[in-house]
């Protein structure tokens, strides 16, 4: 009876049963597991009596409240799903609508005449579950819906009205193609930046593409990270997804920094120019190093900022305001964990190394010891919100940038699967992040044991309960200022896969989330900011995710390197699906230069990461295979560069006598002009670091 009940709790809360693994077994999901995440959402399961309550307590919940938290509504899926009383089926229902934009819908209905199709004994009461339905021509947006039973209380829910599809431009709903660059903004060089690659950077690229006739600048993500632990560098695990990271902000173009003597006079010393020789020469970003210069020169801009009393400062003060008010309470409280951050580490740096570890009365947003801290710190508190405020406007300068030369999308953003479980976006919405356990990977092919990539879940019960707005904020905050955003392991939209604390990845199990909820969300967004969305869809794909992508206008992300036939040739140009981005490579696999020439190869080999030579032999002589088949499909399409033929023979030959002491890279082919866009950029690398790892799948 016991794992019944644990059974029934588990679905309940979207726990699923069982999952197919790479080899296409059907895997169950153990006790142990759902049980551990069970109690990673909170619940009590104890014992009989314990799982018990919490079923009935969710069923009461369900079923006793009128309406549902929200509700989603798109064309030709006009219902809201209500709960009513049996013995009030006679009765009639007034339904009204509020838009956001503060018109209004309405209508009547006997309870007795909408469809049925659940009926249930609660509590000794019969209840059941009615569709109600609704005008398909609702505006979309973020509305409010009323329902009233005759006779009783007027209950309300956020009511979300979406378009189907996301956005296309229309270039590509017509059938053509589009092309650009990605750069990793951090490696960018320049004789201008502070040793990181920074906004002014990204200005000059967005000229170059646009120059070459390019559609869009595809960067990594650019989420705020610590800046009082400039060590925690990783985009893939940052502070908060909301924000942006204030690193890139190119100094020099700050407004204030043209009007205040005691920057330039820094700046300019003989020793400070030395340092920014030296963050610039260093083979990988000094991250303290970055953050130290800049965010000295930053302090004293905004201190500037407070004091100037000029009408230009007075217009720059109110630009500011308005930006708070927009951003509202997110801004808030991202400021403040920020401002306690630096003031805690500054205390002990060591002790204080995240929000879970700072005195009791700062770990809660809204605990009296955080509006005292805001209060005596007004000062700090106002300087991070202020750095954001710059971050935004710069980054929004590249965009416009973009579109002013024409280019049709833009930049192309990217948005995390999700964030540091010490950050200020799980500590502003604690509820929400289960600490109890992280997000990862079953085993697969390239990791046998699963993946953990330290990284909470979100509560899909409690995103409910919060009406999505979590979700709808996320996405919206990182379409401010992209023409495109592709979402990192888009699978995460249906299911992920949660490892408990302490059973390891491999005892982890799926939780269920609301796709075509989320994916509704998603579009509207999409629509709102005219914003292409890409799903990074690399690994096992359910195919309810395939389904919901094609029918959303979600575009699939191709690489290159794994577009290839069973037989082991490389799929052509007219095969990829009309709706797909292709790409060589990404972030996290060896540039066309390094696969050309076998460098992931060796440096797998200096790492010791092959368990034997045979593995390494095997994973050459694949290598061997993997390049003449791309020379096969690029000559099939007329696109083989010069001297190709000699360069991989060479890279052959090297290849089977090649040693970790004595090696020489043979050159990849040499691409005609036609082929390449030059850019006047070196690119460094960052130093090593906590990254998340790859997504599950054997194609990874």
């Amino acid at each position: 009876m016991l794992d019944s009940l644990l059974d029934q709790l588990a679905r309940q809360r979207g726990i699923g049963d069982a999952y197919h693994n790479f080899r296409g077994e059907l895997l169950q999901i153990s006790r142990e597991t759902k049980t551990a995440i069970l109690a990673a959402m909170g619940c009590a399961t104890s014992d009989a009596a314990a799982i018990e309550r919490e079923l009935h307590e969710h069923e009461n919940q369900r079923l006793r409240s009128l309406l549902p938290p929200v509700a989603v509504v798109r064309p030709h899926r006009s219902n809201v799903t209500l709960a009513v009383p049996a013995d009030w089926l006679s009765r009639e229902l007034a339904w009204r609508i509020t838009t956001e934009c503060g018109d209004e819908v309405s209508g009547r209905v006997r309870a007795e005449a909408l469809q049925e199709h659940e009926r249930r004994e609660v509590d000794g009461r019969w209840l059941t579950r009615r569709d109600l339905p609704l005008p398909d021509n609702l505006p979309h947006g973020y509305h409010t819906l009323h329902v009233a039973l005759e006779g009783g209380a007027i209950e309300s829910c956020a009511l979300v009205a979406a378009p189907l599809p996301c956005h296309e431009p229309r270039v590509l709903h017509d059938g053509g193609r589009l092309w650009g660059v990605a750069v990793q903004l951090y490696t960018l060089r320049s004789e201008q930046n502070w040793g990181i690659g920074d906004f002014a950077d990204l200005l000059a690229v967005v000229r170059a593409c646009a120059e070459q006739g390019a559609a869009l600048l595809g960067l990594n993500p650019l989420h705020a990270l610590f800046p009082g632990n400039p060590w925690q560098f990783s985009p893939y695990s940052p502070s908060s997804r909301h924000f942006l990271n204030v690193l890139y902000i190119a100094i020099e173009r700050v407004t204030e920094f043209g009007h205040c003597a005691e920057a330039q006079a820094i700046v300019q010393a003989d020793g400070f120019q030395a340092e920014l020789a030296r963050l610039r020469a260093t083979p990988c970003v000094d991250y303290p190093g970055v953050a130290l210069a800049k965010l000295r020169v930053l302090k004293l801009l905004h201190a500037h900022f407070r004091r100037d009393q000029s009408a230009q400062t007075s217009a720059r003060v109110a630009q500011f305001q308005a930006y708070c008010a927009e951003r509202g309470e997110s801004l808030r409280r991202h400021a403040l964990h920020d401002a306690i951050d630096e003031h805690m580490r500054a205390v002990d740096g060591h002790r204080y190394w995240g929000w879970p570890m700072w005195p009791e009365e700062l770990r809660e947003p809204t605990h009296p010891g955080v509006q005292a801290f805001e209060r005596s710190h007004a000062g700090l508190v106002e300087f991070h919100a202020w750095l954001q405020w710059i971050a935004d406007e710069q980054l929004g300068e590249a965009q416009a940038l973009g579109r002013k030369l024409g280019m049709p999308i833009g930049l192309y953003g990217d948005y995390a699967v999700g964030v540091n479980p010490s950050g200020s976006e799980t500590w502003s919405d604690q509820a929400l992040y289960r600490k109890g356990a992280g997000v990862g990977a079953p085993p697969d092919a390239l990791a046998l044991k699963g993946q953990d990539w330290g990284i909470p879940p979100q509560d899909p019960n409690v995103l409910m309960a919060e009406q999505y707005q979590p979700f709808r904020n996320l996405i919206a905050a990182n379409m401010r200022h992209f023409g495109a955003l592709r979402l990192d392991h888009v699978m995460a939209l249906f299911r992920q896969w949660w490892v408990p604390v302490g059973l390891g990845s491999i005892a982890g199990g799926y939780v269920h989330y609301p796709l075509d909820d989320l994916l509704s969300v998603l579009a509207l967004e999409s629509e709102r900011h005219d914003c292409l969305v890409i799903g990074e869809d690399l690994g096992t794909v359910p195919p309810e995710m395939s389904r919901a992508m094609d029918d959303r206008a979600v575009y699939s992300y191709r690489v290159l390197l794994f577009a290839k036939r069973t037989d082991g040739s490389f799929i052509a140009p007219g095969e990829y699906p009309r709706r797909a981005i292709a790409t060589v490579t990404t972030h996290d696999l060896p540039t066309l230069r390094g696969y050309w020439s076998g460098g992931d190869i060796d440096l797998r080999q200096r790492l010791s990461l092959y368990p034997n030579e045979e593995t390494r032999q095997h994973v050459a002589d694949e290598r061997v295979r993997d390049r003449q088949a791309l020379l096969h499909a690029l000559e099939a399409v007329g696109l083989k560069p010069a001297a190709a033929s000699a360069a991989s023979d060479a890279y052959t030959a090297a290849s089977r006598t090649r040693s970790r002491s004595t090696s020489r890279e043979p050159r990849p082919p040499s691409w005609s002009s036609r082929q390449k866009i030059s850019l006047a950029w070196r690119t460094r690398s960052t130093c090593p670091g906590p990254t998340k790892s790859t997504p599950t799948g054997s194609a990874r």
